[in-house]
């Protein structure tokens, strides 16, 4: 199989490294990559979110299926252009992809298909801002209702916070979510879908806020592990009844199938597992520790997908115990990341790449604000944690930080799952 993947950050090196390990693999290429990608495949500088572009790299490459693994595209209508030129695509549909497009959207689809999830109220005006704080109570949650890279949600006690967050939102022209907030621990849960059947990966959890003890704003993600030691043994069964196989029968219903991956991002409150949001794609950095465990080849689960029948794809198969990966991000991130830092040490495997390239010299500088995720599997999660924190000593980067804390709350047993 001739691959192409198009987005540039670990979670796409993440799926490149997974799919070079694929037998069934011959040739990759990413589009537009990073320094870590190109090391396992061809890179293309090119823009992912522009359709042409794109259609025309893949006319050049003639790949056999084409993974889109960032947001913008597929709400651009990227993945269209693919089907419509011939071209089979692992991703939704611009139409479905509003499921994360929209937060208004996905409300209603929940709505419809009678999956729990919070209530909320969409303001579209200066003047509703307060009254929507007053219905719902602190915390007060506030999201912006389009794209946000994970950085449209403000989570506060603080009324003039949220009214701040609310203002600056709808002054950018998109229109604001406030949201009543849901208790309990959170919960990153993937399934790949073809538009009737969801298949459910391992649940995660990643850790948003910048700082240790979830301090500082949120970002778009400082770390995860999977799997969930704490976690209810029936969660995956209760997500796939409650939250999969309504959301697909909704969306189909609608005239808007969804193939590709459906993140649930959820919380397992007193009454049970609610969704917070979803994703159209592959969360980031969950992608790194889901499959640095996938024993199953990469390959065959995003094709039965993107071919549109899932019904003969084996029970997946997974490694036995755990994965942490621990994001470092470049200084003054998620404000404003310095760029063009040499980076040194970061040649071992499963440090994986994202917000990097190279300069003229070839030196590895700094290119985003997220810049590496240092990734690694152990035989439990201890193991997997130190191995993690392993790699990120070895790296180099002026200015740069990363939490030291991810899994730690685990490990200790300090997670509870509300009774209901």
């Amino acid at each position: 199989m001739r691959i192409l993947i198009i987005g540039s950050g670990a979670r796409e090196h993440a799926i490149a490294r997974a799919l070079a390990r694929d037998p069934g693999v011959t040739d990759l290429h990413v589009a537009p990559g990073n320094a870590g990608t190109a090391e396992l495949a061809t890179n293309h500088r090119v823009s992912a979110s522009d359709a042409e572009s794109v259609l025309s790299l893949a006319r050049k490459v003639g790949p056999d299926l084409v993974v889109i693994g960032p947001e913008a595209p597929l709400v651009a209508g990227v993945a269209d252009a693919l089907r419509d030129a011939g071209f089979v695509v692992f991703g939704p549909s611009a139409a479905a992809a509003q499921i994360e497009g929209s937060k208004a959207f996905a409300k209603g689809v929940m709505a419809a298909a009678g999956v729990p999830t919070a209530r909320s109220i969409t303001v579209t005006d200066f003047g509703a801002i307060k009254q929507a704080l007053a219905e719902t109570r602190a915390p007060y949650v506030v999201k912006d209702d389009g794209l946000a890279a994970g950085k449209g949600v403000v989570v506060t006690t603080n009324k003039a916070t949220a009214i701040d967050h609310a203002w600056a939102v709808l002054s950018s022209g998109s229109h604001v979510l406030v949201e009543e907030y849901l208790s309990g621990p959170e919960v990153s849960l993937f399934a790949v879908c073809d538009g009737v059947r969801a298949v459910p990966l391992l649940p995660a959890q990643d850790f948003k806020r910048v700082g240790d003890g979830d301090t500082g704003p949120n970002t778009g993600g400082m770390g995860a592990y999977a799997p969930l030691p704490w976690a209810p043994p029936d969660l995956v069964a209760t997500v796939q009844q409650q939250v999969f196989e309504p959301v697909l029968a909704e969306m189909r219903r609608r005239g808007t199938p969804f193939t590709g991956l459906l993140y649930a991002g959820l919380a397992l409150t007193a009454a049970g597992p609610q969704v917070i949001e979803f994703n159209c794609r592959f969360g980031d950095p969950e992608t790194q520790v889901v499959l640095e465990l996938l024993e199953t080849p990469l390959s065959a689960v995003l094709w039965a997908s993107a071919a549109g029948d899932l019904s003969a794809l084996p029970a997946l198969r997974w490694k036995s115990g755990s994965a942490v990966t621990v994001v470092i991000a470049a200084q003054g991130y998620p404000a404003k990341p310095a760029s063009g830092d040499v980076i040194t040490g970061a040649g071992a495997d499963g440090i994986l790449h994202a917000g990097t390239d190279r300069d003229d010299a070839g030196n590895l500088v700094s290119a985003g604000g997220r810049v590496l995720s240092c990734t690694a599997a152990g035989a439990s999660l201890s193991e997997a944690r130190d191995a993690a924190y392993a790699l990120v000593s070895r790296v180099h980067l002026r200015g740069s930080h990363h939490r030291t804390d991810i899994a730690a709350k685990a490990l200790a047993g300090e997670i509870a799952v509300p009774s209901h």
